[in-house]
């Protein structure tokens, strides 16, 4: 018999992926809840509802939760905490407490934002130190997954880019819009460092360690995955451009810093206890950041 599933945020970017790489194998029913963006065979629920995920969870009684639902964009959460709080504070405790009533177990996405970039790479036993507020929900939200139930786990990752449906769902794909447009300079961040990883990545990292969940029951705390190539947001705006054979003249290195929320200059993720498992998939961003924006060029 198929294990059970559920996905918050499954019309995300990541869901979407998480989506995908469950359904590829016929060990696992997965189930997929939305919201803003329910259809397409997905589960309309209001993570902040607290009844509503109670009987979302009772209907479909999943062995594992993986919640990625949040609110992610970081200047959006500075903006306005309260609303963006509702899903990534209350969401997660509602979720984790529904899981708990029956004995599932919850896999949180967080992010490499809840450290401060001053002390890279960081270990899943370093303290986090978040500069803004969505990596201060994230860290919250952490400690929310694990206090309700200790062998609950965490899997923190970096920048994401991926299948998208539009150019706004990652702050890599973003950048095409001023790689494409020649008409003016256009200065990219070149200070601070990300680790730009594929959605399928981290997609198949959370299926296997799921997989040794319902089979060994000890998969517990935090965990980390990330690619291993060190870029900067020009550093990938060029790529980009190479990738696709558009001109990057236009593309100016801009020392300053950006501006908006606080962000970490380098929040390189150890992803050592992963890799431990033999658990590794990185996909190379020169490789494929042409095929994830192909359809926009």
């Amino acid at each position: 018999m198929a294990n059970r599933v559920m996905v918050t945020g499954a019309s995300g970017l990541l869901g979407r992926a998480i989506m995908k790489e469950f359904k590829s194998s016929d060990a696992w029913n997965v189930i997929g809840l939305a919201f803003s963006r329910s259809g397409s065979g997905l589960k309309k629920v209001d993570i902040s509802d607290k009844n509503a995920v109670i009987d979302a969870v009772n209907e479909f009684k999943p062995q594992i939760i993986i919640h990625s639902a949040a609110e992610r964009r970081v200047d959006v959460m500075e903006r306005d905490p309260v609303t963006a709080s509702k899903i990534n504070l209350d969401g997660t405790e509602n979720i984790c407490e529904a899981a708990k009533s029956i004995n599932a177990w919850v896999l949180f996405i967080s992010t490499d934002y809840v450290f401060d970039g001053t002390s890279p790479p960081y270990k899943v036993t370093d303290q986090p130190n978040p500069l803004n507020l969505y990596g201060k929900s994230k860290a919250e939200g952490e400690k929310i997954t694990l206090a309700v139930n200790k062998d609950n786990a965490v899997l923190r990752v970096p920048v994401l880019y991926g299948c998208i449906e539009t150019l706004n769902e990652s702050a890599v794909t973003c950048l095409l819009a001023k790689v494409k447009d020649t008409s003016c300079k256009a200065g990219m961040d070149g200070k601070q460092i990300r680790f730009p990883t594929h959605c399928d990545d981290v997609a198949y990292v959370i299926k296997e360690l799921s997989n040794r969940q319902v089979k060994d029951k000890n998969i517990e705390g935090i965990y980390h995955w990330s690619n291993d190539e060190k870029m900067t947001k020009y550093d990938m705006a060029v790529t980009m451009g190479t990738v696709l054979g558009l001109s990057t003249d236009h593309i100016e290195k801009d020392m300053s810093g950006m501006g908006g929320a606080s962000r970490p200059d380098n929040a390189q993720l150890d992803c050592s206890r992963v890799e431990q498992l033999g658990i590794v998939k990185r996909t190379k961003y020169s490789s494929a950041i042409g095929d994830v924006l192909k359809s926009f060029t």
